[in-house]
């Protein structure tokens, strides 16, 4: 089946397909065309060129966008999006003075989130996840990663990774899942971290792993979570199984995370709020997709990331929702964006490749989707904005995506 598209103002994020990521320099270009047509064969990107052609290609539909402009699916690389109630509570104990560690102290949390879900019934949580990641779609996220981590038992974790599973067979989009039984240690396991992590890896792991639910396995690495070695063993166990890694990393100080990243392969390091310059070089010499997380830092008040600083040093740099009741509640990448510039100091650009090749990259899914290339998934979104690599990012708190299109089908 080949859809051709006409009338388009200016596609942006076109690529040949040779780049896996865009580093330094690179992520502040984003090849665009204007008075444009696209074509698509079989849910791929085909063919584009310029309304001047003097022929069109031939194509089984013609479907004319009236001048509106086409930009790739975007990627949304971390994200907690199954969870069975928000934690407003939690959000004014912090605007009282509270700290994220002094409310995961007192029993909120993450510990709060993991209470609720074992007790909630699957079937409505399921329908409160999709009815979540149908948001995040509508705001143009053509590809989601999706979390455990709020069970922290055999059996919660397997639900919300089933769960997972069942929203991906269930809408067009692209959807991974990543087993985060090392979240935090539930209460049954207080004081026995290190039992917890034994129970990780000969219960918990096998159990996923027997089932086929996860894509990847990640480590909250941090202060009062899980330390370095730990994260390390994690890991490790999580390879044999043939699962690749994704670690929290530094959000609340310079805690290693970075170092265990590099050490175990990590295909990203996650948060970064604090890094210093060992964490820059170690990441200079590893395949590491570095990500921020900026609507945490928002939700928080705490430092972001600091882009401007990882770029400048030549190195690739990713972003992502970190969509999730506790600390940052925004599933809207086009948000993300917006603070990607405004508090993190990326140019639109920057931050433009940040939310599609290069978290395509962190999840080295780069081959399939993350830009417009003759081959790739024709994942791509329509909006009414103009010259929008600029005024998405500028415009903030609408919805720019007026059509989403999942394998060049409306969503």
């Amino acid at each position: 089946m080949r859809k051709l598209f006409t009338d388009i103002k200016a596609i942006h994020g076109i690529e040949d397909n040779t780049k896996s990521l865009l580093k330094g320099a690179e992520m502040s270009r984003v090849v665009t065309i204007h008075d444009a047509w696209l074509l698509t064969e079989n849910g791929n990107f085909a063919n584009w060129g310029s309304m001047q052609d003097s022929d069109l290609p031939k194509a089984d539909e013609i479907i004319s966008l009236h001048g509106l402009e086409v930009l790739p699916g975007l990627v949304d690389s971390h994200t907690h999006c199954i969870f069975a109630q928000l934690r407003s509570g939690e959000w004014e104990m912090r605007l009282k003075g509270a700290t994220y560690e002094e409310i995961a102290a007192a029993g909120g949390g993450i510990l709060n989130s993991a209470y609720k879900l074992r007790i909630m019934d699957e079937e409505w949580l399921y329908e409160q996840s999709l009815w979540r990641v149908k948001r995040m779609i509508e705001h143009g996220s053509t590809t989601i990663e999706i979390k455990s981590g709020y069970g922290l038992s055999i059996e919660s974790e397997l639900k919300m990774l089933r769960i997972g599973r069942r929203i991906e067979k269930n809408v067009k989009a692209t959807i991974k899942t990543t087993f985060l039984g090392a979240h935090a240690v539930p209460p049954e396991f207080k004081g026995r971290q290190d039992d917890y992590v034994a129970h990780i890896i000969n219960d918990m792991l096998p159990a996923v792993c027997a089932e086929g639910l996860a894509d990847h396995m990640d480590v909250f690495c941090d202060r009062g979570f899980f330390t370095p070695e730990q994260t390390l063993l994690l890991l490790e166990a999580a390879a044999k199984y043939g699962l690749p890694a994704k670690i929290h990393a530094n959000e609340l100080g310079i805690t290693g995370g970075v170092q265990v990243a590099a050490k175990a392969g990590a295909w990203s390091a996650d948060h970064l709020e604090h890094i210093g310059n060992e964490e820059i070089e170690c990441l200079r010499n590893s395949e590491v997709m570095p990500v921020g997380l900026p609507g945490t830092s928002y939700f928080l008040d705490i430092p972001y990331a600091p882009a401007r600083t990882i770029i400048d040093a030549g190195l690739p740099f990713a972003l992502a929702s970190d969509f999730n009741p506790g600390s940052s509640p925004v599933c809207n990448l086009q948000m993300v964006w917006s603070l990607g510039c405004s508090r993190m100091k990326m140019l639109p650009t920057e931050a433009f490749n940040a939310i599609t090749l290069n978290a395509a990259r962190s999840l080295r899914l780069e081959k399939s989707i993350g830009s417009i290339a003759a081959g790739k998934q024709a994942d791509f979104w329509i909006t009414e904005t103009h010259n929008a690599i600029q005024s998405v990012p500028y415009f903030f708190g609408v919805n720019h995506a007026k059509t989403v299109y999942l394998s060049a089908n409306q969503a």
